[in-house]
């Protein structure tokens, strides 16, 4: 069963998840579950998700879902600004919601980590080599 297309591709803060997402080693895109994914071998970072709250399903669809850093995520989880992914976050994903407020030195931050989080090493290595990561330096 095909998911329905749950994104606008127009929409300018795709675009500049896209231009974060993109510019690491290797990375690309595809469409899954209805939403644009990013990924190597793994998938680093969803645009748009939803989370299950009191039976009921809560669509967060201008937001990014990441794996954050070991040592980021117990603060990340205390954060009010940070959700839990229906059926990713048992997996230690977040979500958080982009919107004229959003910290795009700190969602690139948050997209860097996931990607080194699920990234072949080589990938990582190449990385830091070339200097390419946005969130970081």
């Amino acid at each position: 069963m095909s998911h329905p297309i749950m994104f606008d591709d127009d929409d300018p803060v795709l675009g500049r998840v896209r231009r974060v997402a993109l510019a690491l080693p290797e990375a690309d895109e595809k469409v899954s579950h209805g939403r644009p994914t990013f990924f190597t071998t793994k998938v680093f970072c969803y645009y748009g998700g939803s989370q299950r709250i009191d039976d009921e399903w809560v669509r967060h669809d201008r937001a990014v879902l990441v794996v954050p850093d070991p040592g980021d995520a117990p603060a990340l989880r205390q954060d009010p600004r940070f959700w839990v992914p229906a059926y990713l976050g048992p997996r230690g994903w977040l979500g958080l919601d982009l919107d004229e407020r959003a910290d795009w030195g700190e969602i690139a931050e948050l997209i860097d980590a996931s990607y080194r989080a699920t990234a072949a090493r080589r990938l990582v290595r190449r990385l830091d080599d070339e200097g390419l990561s946005p969130g970081r330096g």
